[in-house]
């Protein structure tokens, strides 16, 4: 058990030292102008909203996410390489370019996170998440998300943003986006590391990791 534990702490560091997870990212190592990201997010903030902070779990919020996975996340569902949001699939494709996609990703970086949720948290269901946030599953050969996406799940630094800030999110949407890879109908996280991941969680794990993450506002 501890030997295939193991195994992913040795897979996210050589992802993180010889490039392999942030291959898919070289291209967005340019800067994003928040300034100009203002006015080329319209069309998001009609479901994200004007800051980033949606009103619907259906779309995540964006505030303070880090600009080159936002910029990635475009990329993939204009390539096809994420395709669990038909939505999203035709709105990325009004982002003419990487400077575009990048500029949107500064401007909803640089917005704050409100502190409301949007649903109730289950107290006693956050208090088993945060367990597997931290210590994560051994028996189930899960990673402590910590990890990868770093104290509170306000992610570790931008320039590892290829493991997003998640401390925050809908509770609904990180059910979502869980069941998603853990289906496998979601397939762009670096390396299939999330997809192995959620394949040891059962719908009771991921309801407690998603009213644990859904608390942690600022």
């Amino acid at each position: 058990m501890r030997n295939k534990l193991h195994l992913w702490g040795v897979v996210l560091a050589l992802a993180l030292s010889t490039g392999v997870a942030r291959a898919d990212l070289g291209t967005y190592s340019m800067k994003g102008d928040p300034e100009a990201g203002a006015g080329k997010s319209a069309l998001c903030q009609g479901c994200h909203g004007g800051t980033g902070n949606s009103e619907d779990a259906t779309f995540p919020r964006l505030a303070g996410q880090y600009a080159s996975y936002i910029a990635k996340q475009v990329h993939d569902f204009q390539t096809g390489l994420r395709a669990n949001n038909e939505t999203m699939a035709g709105m990325a494709a009004t982002v003419g370019s990487v400077q575009d996609a990048l500029d949107i990703g500064a401007y909803f970086h640089s917005q704050k996170m409100v502190s409301k949720p949007l649903a109730d948290v289950d107290s006693k269901l956050a208090k088993r998440g945060e367990k597997i946030f931290y210590n994560g599953l051994p028996e189930k050969n899960v990673y402590g998300c910590v990890n990868c996406h770093g104290e509170r799940g306000k992610g570790k630094a931008p320039n590892i943003s290829q493991f997003p800030v998640i401390g925050g999110q809908h509770r609904d949407y990180i059910i979502k986006e869980l069941k998603d890879l853990r289906a496998g109908t979601r397939a762009n996280d670096p390396a299939g590391m999330m997809q192995g991941i959620a394949k040891g969680l059962d719908d009771d794990d991921i309801k407690a990791l998603a009213n644990y993450l859904s608390s942690l506002l600022p």
